[in-house]
């Protein structure tokens, strides 16, 4: 049966939604140039010629438009990781396990390095993804923003799961997991809704493997590594290194 075709937008249609992407990147221009108090629909307004009440047409409220605000950053830190991925091109030769294995894993490098040079060219913008969350961005409600940080988190964790269908590298059994964990986990799992036979000892894994990683991006971009090191960067490939031995493989990896 053919699908009934969905009607084109409207002239009207496009002007609202060209109206609302130019409120977001001024939103967005606001909070990284001056600080999330500058960004207030006030002063948005001023900046588009428009009024204050006149927002309200687009978005009920100032806590609204900063989480779609939001949700943009993280579709494009997303997309930027999802072209680093394919950058990685085809594996060589798909019969071959082992080939197999190295090109999945060389496309998990690609992401974490594209992760990290995302991070430290906006870090006004990372901090408002994965520093203290704004005021009323974080008041439990499933929104916009948090499905876009789930589909973040997808970008990695549908990578993972190619690596564990090419690896099967060891994982916790059920029984080492503590079982308030596992809970967790598999609540984790099901709200990507992504499917797969990875078993909760591999989604610990990947949480881990997430941890290493954010720890060291982190830890960059804020400056808590000045310290000691004035080019982190030779620290990053031992922490891709860490992350490379939680799902069985060595890095640097031989191509």
């Amino acid at each position: 049966m053919t699908q009934p075709t969905a009607p084109s937008p409207t002239r009207r249609d496009r002007v609202r939604a060209a109206t609302m992407e130019e409120i977001t990147a001024t939103a967005r221009r606001l909070l990284v140039e001056h600080g999330p108090e500058a960004a207030s629909l006030r002063a948005i307004a001023r900046e588009m010629g428009m009024t204050a009440p006149g927002l309200y047409r687009y978005y009920n409220s100032r806590e609204e438009l900063l989480r779609h605000v939001v949700a943009e950053m993280f579709r494009e830190l997303a997309n930027d990781i999802r072209r680093a991925i394919d950058t990685v091109g085809a594996v060589a030769a798909p019969g071959d396990p082992a080939a197999k294995r190295v090109h999945v894993a060389l496309k998990m490098v690609a992401a974490c390095r594209e992760f990290r040079r995302w991070a430290l060219g906006h870090h006004e913008e990372f901090a408002l993804l994965f520093g203290v969350p704004l005021p009323g961005l974080d008041d439990g409600r499933f929104d916009i923003a948090e499905q876009c940080a789930l589909e973040f988190a997808s970008t990695f964790y549908v990578l993972f799961l190619e690596l564990w269908q090419a690896v099967r590298f060891p994982v916790p059994a059920p029984a080492e997991i503590d079982p308030g964990l596992r809970v967790q986990l598999v609540r984790f799992r099901d709200a990507l809704r992504l499917g797969g036979d990875a078993p909760d000892g591999a989604i610990l894994v990947f949480l881990r493997c997430w941890v290493l990683l954010y720890g060291a991006v982190s830890m960059e971009v804020f400056g808590h590594l000045r310290f000691a090191l004035d080019d982190p960067g030779p620290m990053f490939d031992l922490t891709l290194g860490d992350l490379a031995r939680l799902v069985g493989l060595e890095y640097p990896l031989a191509e």
